[in-house]
């Protein structure tokens, strides 16, 4: 008999597949309610509100899996459960169809001044010439952020007849053209859109998206919709433009702090629509949800394949420990490779040479291929999911095995394609000195992937190295470490600096004037 635990009040129904199942023993209520039979479970199934913490796994000895009825795992003490060999899994597409058509809803009531008309109506007034709305058909929809989400919303604005413009730096144009939308950079975007919508995570790169300086940009009497994360549009620079006219109207399910106040001043224009993060919030997300956590423990109980592994899969100490250096480095390499190249990218091909070859290298491949998308995506990868999400992005990924060890013991060669470039790097791990990158882009270089990273490509001219130092220094930056390369003497180099805190966020415009500076790139959450 296996003994699983349900807390958070999950939906019963959802939980067919472990009630029915007669050699399972499946108790429903809280932790504090079964304290003195924690040792026996199994499994535990969670929402928000029950904390799994390293105190919690140390009451549970023999638990082997933890499901989140949800998408977030916040509530889940991920570095612990990895550690003692605990799977953590989640519902990762069971609110997708009803977020999609929540924004849907958002975006018709918000033209079509439903809620206001509504409001007017009910309070005795018949105001028909003061709420003309605008037709969605031949209007433009701009979509930030082309996951699951933004795949569904594309297809009901096609259905209606609008035109869909995306922008997202993983978006193949094979992928854009099954789509039947246009792939656009962001400043395109906020030329042409009538209705921006955004559906990323919320990410330091992405808070703020829509902000003062880039909200001036966008068309007059555009539509802004935000039913993603709180924070991407930037409510304060909102207000000037709602007061001149300039944006049509907004719709907010997610706020930068929830609940807002009630006297948040957004809350006070007629022309803004708001929901209390009722995206998720239908019988039916909640009933999938439960039901895609019930399978996952059933199947995971019945010793079948799982699908929503959110971290490191079950190994044995021995096998975790030989190869977690290299589960490090195949992270750290994703990372950088996603952050460096930022355009579309079809095919990602790894490479493994000496001691490597003796370890499971489909499980590093995954985890690179993990890292290389999740910064991108507004949905957990891991290095479960990673193949069928490449697949969906119109990623192609292969790896093998190669004698080339450049002399070391070990080396990952990896390289990305994409549409508009390619992207190389090469990376190792020492013993007595931990990760090494050892080639960036055709460069040779030697560094530690670790901090907070500036990565620039250079002309090889006397000065450079001595003028971006002397424009960090004006702006009071310390310089950790710095490590150059160049293939010939004048012509192109790189250097990678590293730093103890993190960089403003400006820095790279600001390096980017000076005379051969080519690019420059901030490197974070290596």
């Amino acid at each position: 008999m296996a003994y699983v635990l349900v807390t958070d009040g999950i939906k019963e129904d959802g939980l067919q597949p472990l009630l029915n199942e007669s050699t399972i023993q499946c108790d429903i209520g809280s932790l504090n309610e079964f304290s003195d039979r924690l040792n026996q479970y199994e499994a535990l199934l969670v929402r928000s509100a029950t904390k799994v913490t390293a105190e919690v796994l140390n009451q549970m000895p023999n638990l082997k899996i933890v499901a989140r009825a949800g998408v977030g795992v916040d509530n889940i003490d991920l570095d612990a459960a990895t550690k003692r060999g605990v799977i953590v899994v989640n519902a990762p597409d069971g609110n997708t169809i009803s977020t999609t058509e929540h924004t849907f809803a958002m975006i018709a009531s918000l033209v079509r001044n439903i809620p206001q008309g509504t409001s007017s109506l009910k309070s005795g007034k018949w105001m028909r010439k003061d709420y003309v709305g605008t037709e969605l058909y031949g209007k433009t929809l701009g979509i930030v952020g082309m996951g699951r989400i933004g795949t569904e919303l594309s297809r009901r604005a096609r259905a209606f007849g609008m035109n869909v413009a995306v922008f997202d730096p993983f978006l193949t144009n094979d992928r854009a053209q099954k789509l039947d939308v246009e792939s656009v950079e962001f400043d395109h975007l906020l030329d042409v859109a009538d209705i921006i919508t955004v559906h990323t995570p919320l990410t330091d790169k992405t808070r703020g998206l829509l902000n003062e300086e880039t909200i001036a940009r966008t068309k007059k009497g555009v539509f802004l919709i935000n039913c993603a994360r709180g924070g991407i549009i930037d409510e304060k620079a909102l207000i000037p433009y709602l007061d001149s006219g300039h944006i049509g109207g907004v719709a907010l399910d997610v706020f930068e702090s929830e609940p807002p106040e009630h006297n948040h001043p957004l809350l006070g224009y007629d022309q803004v629509i708001v929901t209390p993060h009722l995206g998720a919030s239908t019988k039916e997300a909640q009933l999938n949800v439960a039901a895609q956590v019930a399978d996952e423990v059933l199947y995971f109980l019945q010793d079948k394949p799982i699908r929503n592994a959110i971290n490191l899969p079950g190994f044995s100490k021995e096998e975790y420990e030989k190869i977690k250096p290299y589960y490090e480095l195949t992270r750290k390499m994703g990372s950088i490779l996603s952050q460096c190249m930022k355009s579309a990218v079809n095919l990602v091909e790894v490479s493994y040479a000496g001691k490597l070859t003796e370890l499971d290298t489909a499980i590093l491949t995954r985890n690179l291929m993990a890292s290389f998308l999740k910064s991108r995506l507004d949905t957990t990868v891991n290095e479960v999911n990673a193949p069928s999400i490449a697949r969906e992005r119109g990623i192609t990924y292969g790896e093998k095995h190669s004698s080339e060890t450049h002399g070391y013991s070990n080396l990952i060669s990896v390289t990305v394609q994409g549409d508009k470039e390619t992207f190389s790097l090469q990376g190792t791990y020492i013993k007595e000195y931990g990760d090494r990158i050892t080639q960036l882009n055709g460069f040779d270089i030697d560094f530690h992937p670790q901090g907070h990273l500036l990565y620039i490509q250079h002309n090889d001219r006397p000065g450079v190295i001595g003028n971006v130092g002397k424009v960090l220094g004006e702006h009071e930056i310390n310089i950790a470490t710095m490590q150059v390369g160049r293939k010939t003497a004048g012509g192109e180099a790189i250097m990678m600096l590293s730093f103890d805190s993190e960089l403003p966020k400006n820095i790279e415009e600001t390096l980017e004037s000076v005379q051969d500076i080519v690019k420059v790139e901030q490197i974070g959450g290596v």
